[in-house]
């Protein structure tokens, strides 16, 4: 994936998983945008895990993908915040 297209991405995903997911929001605008481009990342990687085909470009498939992978990051950092609190 280009890395334009990466950015672009991200952004939605992370805007995406920020609506989704309930609490304090970790950052900014830049740690939404990081969160989802390692979300792209992530939801890459486990879709290939189970066959499919994971963040392939700019489409609705790969902001899908995308987004479950910032979800899932979001769920974690969220667990992780409140175990060191």
């Amino acid at each position: 994936m280009g890395l334009i297209s990466w950015v672009v991405v991200g952004t939605i995903a992370g805007l995406l998983a920020r609506r989704i997911v309930p609490g304090p929001d970790p950052g900014r605008f830049v740690v939404t945008v990081i969160l989802g481009m390692a979300g792209a990342s992530v939801g890459g990687f486990m879709v290939g895990v189970i066959g499919g085909a994971g963040a392939t470009g700019f489409n609705l498939w790969s902001i899908f993908v995308a987004t479950l992978g910032a979800v899932l990051l979001l769920y974690v950092y969220g667990f992780v915040a409140r175990r060191t609190a």
